[in-house]
């Protein structure tokens, strides 16, 4: 059982398809799978950059409830994104992780890879910290 199971699935996660692979506590790295829907593409074919800054943000927040054991999750303040290759409809796969952690702040890292494990995009972020409290439980 992971610490995901114990809190209601936000819909943003059911919108991107959002599984977690794997999740590290010690270090508070994460590695998820998404799923580049069609319904998600600019006129061009990729993914619109907005739906890619999205499935790097639901990247690199659940580092913060895997590293404190659900205790806390996290609200971005800023999100930078490199948009390195186009993002094709598809599997990406998302690797997130926490560079520095405070009990009020923390700075995040990640990158998206496309079915071919190609780089498509990667982030870093700061986010407040926040208790999980009042957050719905499953």
């Amino acid at each position: 059982m992971s610490v995901f199971d114990t809190f209601a699935r936000p819909p943003c996660a059911e919108t991107l398809g959002w599984q977690l692979i794997e999740a590290d506590p010690d270090t508070g790295t994460v590695r998820v799978a998404m799923e580049g829907k069609p319904a998600f593409c600019n006129p061009g074919g990729t993914i619109q950059g907005g739906f890619v800054a999205a499935m790097l943000d639901d990247t690199l927040g659940p580092t913060i409830l895997v590293k404190s054991n659900g205790t806390h999750y996290c609200a971005t303040i800023d999100l930078h994104v490199s948009y390195l290759a186009p993002a094709r409809p598809g599997a990406i796969t998302g690797v997130g992780r926490i560079v520095q952690m405070g009990k009020t702040i923390a700075f995040l890292e990640g990158e998206l890879f496309d079915a071919d494990n190609r780089c498509v995009a990667r982030a870093t972020a700061s986010a407040r910290v926040i208790p999980t409290t009042n957050v719905p439980r499953a």
